[in-house]
């Protein structure tokens, strides 16, 4: 059997903002897509890539995410008739996690009741409060900032389990204690940050994350976040809970911070398929599930590579003291995007103390409970 990650995009590049950092319009670029990505993944792709997933998985557990552009845009009947199809060909009871991740724009109640029924865990797109928000735009220039809280609204009222994602830059970055008790003041208690990438040209008009917005941000959050892990007013921020299991010697859970690639699938809408969302570029398309199965794109020769080539390790990072917490900084795209070597070696060496006190609270608080 063999655990399956599959993100879908089955809007393509399709959107209803027009986010000034948006990461995928500069993948878009590079493929010259701007003509062909405003099509819906249609039923015979969806059909087969469902199939093909089943039949790989073999039993085991199966994680669909579904991304974009905006993938709301595909309708709720693309994922009405997608959790059909999985329910009726699921003979070998693979265990199915859903995940969404939406600027909110679309959700209304009947999104809202979808999503409970069917246990989709939710990402929600929000830069922190309307100071911080600001780029996240209509196509318009209009502010979303109101939109999208009345959305968080509607899902707490339905019950939807859901987390907020917030598009890391050097704005956030600035703001982060006044971000960080926004959200805590809104009950809104589980976070990714999600450090923003440069253009693959390296574009310096677009970089809107340096190595000294990510510095101020690791350490003033982090500080936030362990103040409140010890006192008991735990707020989850992904990043750090991630790094908590690795000093208890636990791997992380997150991709991005394993230090190397892989064997995961992404899928466009016309079934193109790539080895990872960052990489969705024609150096590193596999090929096309209505023409191969899955199971040869996840192991052709392009695929094999992609994730061989993430192993390799910088010497200087050998001999680092950090390197199992850092590894190599986490995501090669992250990586490719800018040069954190030295903002992670100030914050592990500055954080170590309060790693160590909330691994003790975690030992002792594991020891309380076996006692009882």
């Amino acid at each position: 059997m063999s655990k399956l990650s599959l993100m879908i995009k089955p809007a393509g590049g399709m959107c209803n903002l027009a986010c000034k950092y948006c990461f995928y319009c500069d993948v878009i670029e590079s493929r010259n897509m701007q003509n062909v990505s405003k099509t819906i993944m249609n039923a015979d792709t969806q059909k087969r890539l469902i199939l093909q997933a089943l039949e790989y998985a073999n039993g085991d557990e199966i994680y669909f995410a579904f991304q974009g552009g905006e993938p709301l845009l595909a309708t709720i009947n693309y994922y009405q008739n997608f959790v059909k199809i999985v329910k009726e060909n699921n003979t070998k009871h693979s265990k199915i996690f859903y995940n969404i991740q939406t600027n909110g724009i679309l959700i209304n109640k009947d999104w809202a009741t979808f999503f409970k029924d069917n246990e989709f865990l939710v990402g929600l797109s929000l830069d922190g409060n309307r100071k911080t928000n600001i780029y996240r735009k209509t196509k318009d220039n209009k502010d979303t900032f109101d939109i999208i809280y009345e959305k968080i609204e509607l899902l707490k009222k339905h019950c939807v389990e859901f987390n907020i994602l917030i598009v890391l830059t050097d704005l956030v970055a600035q703001n982060i204690r006044e971000i960080y008790q926004f959200f805590k003041d809104n009950q809104l208690s589980y976070l990714q940050f999600i450090p923003c990438l440069n253009p693959f040209n390296h574009n310096t008009e677009k970089q809107f994350l340096t190595p000294k917005g990510m510095n101020k941000f690791l350490e003033e959050a982090f500080t936030l976040y362990a103040k409140d892990f010890l006192n008991d007013s735990y707020v989850s921020i992904r990043q750090f809970d991630n790094w908590i299991r690795m000093y208890l010697s636990e791997p992380p859970e997150q991709c991005g911070l394993m230090g190397y690639c892989y064997r995961q699938a992404v899928s466009e809408y016309n079934g193109d398929i790539y080895p990872c969302d960052f990489y969705c570029i024609d150096k590193f398309k596999l090929g096309n599930i209505n023409s191969t199965s899955l199971k040869g794109l996840l192991y052709s020769s392009v695929a094999t590579n992609f994730i061989e080539t993430s192993f390799k390790v910088d010497p200087n990072c050998k001999i680092c003291s950090y390197y199992n917490i850092c590894r190599q900084g986490g995501c090669k795209r992250l990586r490719e995007s800018d040069d954190f070597c030295n903002v992670y070696k100030e914050f592990f060496e500055k954080a170590e103390p309060l790693f160590n006190a909330i691994k003790l609270k975690i030992l002792s608080d594991i020891d309380k409970n076996n006692i009882k």
